[in-house]
């Protein structure tokens, strides 16, 4: 076990013998530091965050603090759940969950840029990548393999679905349909994350169907029920355009309205 001698360990929190644990960084009871996870410098622990292996956390990072709800008692013994191979910049700010059965929770390698803030009961899923001072309200679920530009501000309760590109300074107040490209405030869908897709090796085929549900749903003048209608009709097998139906049948805040730029716009690529 690696542990600088300025660093403050409660006895209660469980370090792994092959983590370590930078200069200043304090740990507090209650968290869970797995093994080959690194905390830089002046990072602080809270209790109920539980990391799990190979995370690499960096200066001034804050991570599991009690929620931003003024309707939290500090006595309950919430979580904040972060699984493996995670990069956490400088400043970053997370937050325990406001229930025992609601941890705010982080997937497996995401990489989380400096002084973004992740809130209450959030749920986060793999791969993803999140840019400097980007903004997760509470209650917030992402998908995997999604990207979110920088200064990015996502409206509580509100869903990303997986491979979504959120362009940056965009307000989120809707549900952002997977595959997507989305930008404004507030923001509206501007077409398909066309080299979002090609680089996740999506096949050709698979990327037309998706274009193909999307024009159905936003360029055929139907409304959502009956665009959804029309796509079940197809009796599609392939998973993307069943998470599509899926997505918009279970969106409780409603799915972001598409806007077209123009003729050259990437809206029907």
């Amino acid at each position: 076990m690696s542990i600088h001698p300025t660093a403050i360990i409660h006895p209660g929190a469980e370090v792994h013998e092959k983590a370590i644990v930078g200069p200043f960084c304090i740990v507090e009871d209650r968290v869970v530091l797995g093994e080959g996870s690194h905390l830089h410098s002046h990072v602080v622990l809270h209790s109920g965050a539980k990391l799990g292996k190979n995370n690499q956390i960096y200066q001034g990072a804050s991570l599991g603090g009690i929620p931003q709800d003024l309707s939290f008692k500090p006595e309950m013994e919430t979580e904040l759940i972060i699984g493996d191979g995670n990069t956490i910049r400088e400043g970053a700010i997370f937050h325990r969950g406001t229930k025992k059965e609601t941890p705010t929770t982080i997937g497996n390698n995401n990489y989380l840029m400096g002084n973004m803030h992740i809130a209450h009961d959030v749920k986060m899923g793999n791969h993803n990548i999140v840019v400097q001072n980007s903004i997760i309200a509470g209650v917030v679920e992402i998908g995997s393999y999604v990207f979110i530009s920088g200064l990015v501000a996502i409206h509580q309760f509100a869903k990303v679905g997986d491979y979504a590109m959120l362009a940056g300074c965009s307000k989120i107040v809707k549900d952002v349909p997977p595959f997507s490209t989305i930008d404004g405030n507030p923001a509206t869908v501007i077409g398909l994350n066309s080299v979002g897709l090609k680089r996740a090796g999506l096949a050709p085929e698979t990327r037309a169907a998706i274009k193909s549900a999307y024009k159905i749903i936003y360029h055929k003048g139907l409304n959502i029920k009956q665009a959804l209608a029309e796509l079940k009709s197809m009796h599609s097998s392939l998973p993307e355009i069943q998470y599509i139906i899926s997505f918009f049948e279970k969106s409780k805040r409603g799915v972001t309205a598409h806007r077209k730029i123009g003729s050259g716009s990437d809206a029907d690529e």
